[in-house]
């Protein structure tokens, strides 16, 4: 069985529990369906990450009436819909939320056994306000002020990292590194830069015995991490080991072939999914030691993009479908307390009360015909800022949002 068909089953036994795994799948792994059967946990890994902050909880907000934003930046920040566009060809917007580049993945075959999932990219050109294609990176991260993207060049793992100027479309400065790197997320405030190193590709796809098509290639050859300061390009790197067990290979220490890490949302501790984990996520602190999972920060999921709320005081959840067909949770990040609000997965944080999302059609006949909308806590209202996504997961030329806060 493939990658596409475990995808499909999982994804009818989790609406036989009535929960979901969510919206793009293609670009994500399921790693053992009998395990997470048993221990309740997602078996995808998330494609990219957001960026988050943290702050003092507050009980959940009813209604979406509040904005800690100045007065004048609410104003100046409107809304840019393009409904009728997918991919996207024009800015889109929700308030200081902007999709700020997309890509595209596809399969690129070297052998009869051998394969590399790729990333296309296409950029916000912020003087036209369209979104232009290139070709010259394999993973983009764009920093909070959209002025500065980290790059990496197509080779992964790669033996540098570019700080791309997003005005010029020039890279202003290589970081050379001593231990490859092929994942990057940077920092709430954008002065920290996290990129995850791996010994091989972790895109690789390989062909499994009895599988029709392609798989991640095991094991994951993830060695750590760096933290690095953005201004001076200095920086660190931390080994975080793989522990396996030969009896057992995709036991308590297994990870997806890419389980990028990236900074905690108050910045104090890097973090990374662990999906065999029986919690789930594992933290560390800057030197790469293990610590617990801050108190605040339980409730976050991995595989949820949208992470926590700018204030902190909320953590988006997954999917809940109970009000409405597609909905999902958003957690109070102290008490636990959910509230439902619309969309099918949660992708950004639009200041503390709305949010970016996955949704799909009003009849809801295909859960894989999704587009972004703009959601709202205590709203029944979705407003649509794309057009919808076309085939199913893993189909040819489905995009994938890569979101910045202006």
């Amino acid at each position: 069985m493939n990658v596409e068909e475990l995808v499909r089953d999982s994804l009818r036994e989790l609406a036989d529990e009535q929960t979901a795994a969510g919206a793009g799948l293609a670009d994500r792994v399921l790693v053992v369906r009998h395990r997470r059967r048993t221990r309740r946990i997602a078996s995808v890994v998330a494609a990219t990450a957001a960026v988050v902050a943290i702050g003092v909880a507050v009980p959940l907000l009813d209604s979406g009436k509040e904005d800690v934003r100045p007065a004048d930046v609410v104003q100046k920040s409107k809304d840019v819909a393009h409904p009728d566009q997918s991919p996207p060809r024009d800015l889109i917007s929700a308030g200081n939320t902007v999709l700020a580049a997309y890509y595209v993945p596809r399969t690129v075959k070297h052998s009869a056994e051998q394969a590399e999932r790729v990333r296309d990219y296409w950029l916000l050109d912020q003087e036209t306000d369209r979104y232009v294609k290139t070709t010259k990176w394999s993973y983009v991260a764009v920093a909070p002020g959209m002025k500065t993207a980290a790059v990496l060049e197509r080779n992964l793992p790669a033996s540098r990292i570019g700080l791309l100027d997003l005005a010029t479309g020039k890279v202003a400065r290589w970081i050379q590194v001593d231990h490859k790197v092929a994942g990057l997320s940077f920092s709430r405030d954008g002065l920290k830069l996290v990129a995850t190193t791996y010994g091989e590709n972790p895109d690789q796809l390989v062909k499994m015995a009895g599988s029709d098509g392609w798989d991640q290639r095991q094991p994951s050859s993830r060695t750590g991490f760096y933290v690095i300061d953005v201004a001076s390009g200095k920086g660190s790197w931390s080994e975080v080991k793989l522990e396996s067990d030969p009896n057992d290979p995709m036991g308590d220490s297994f990870i997806n072939a890419r389980q990028d890490f990236a900074l905690s949302p108050d910045g104090r501790h890097v973090w990374a999914g662990n999906p065999m984990g029986e919690i789930g996520k594992q933290f560390y602190d800057l030197t790469g030691a293990e610590v617990d999972v801050p108190a605040d920060q339980k409730h976050l999921q991995w595989y949820v993009d949208a992470w926590q709320s700018p204030s902190g005081r909320l953590v988006a959840g997954d999917f809940a479908g109970e009000k409405w067909k597609t909905s999902s949770w958003v957690i109070d990040a102290r008490t636990g307390q959910k509230t439902e609000v619309r969309g099918q997965q949660l992708l950004a944080w639009v200041g503390d009360t709305s949010l970016i999302a996955w949704d799909i059609a009003a009849d809801g006949k295909n859960e894989f015909h999704q587009r972004l909308v703009k959601v709202t806590i205590g709203s029944d209202k979705t407003v649509p800022l794309s057009g919808f996504r076309k085939g199913n997961d893993g189909a040819a030329g489905r995009w994938e949002p890569v979101f910045a806060e202006r």
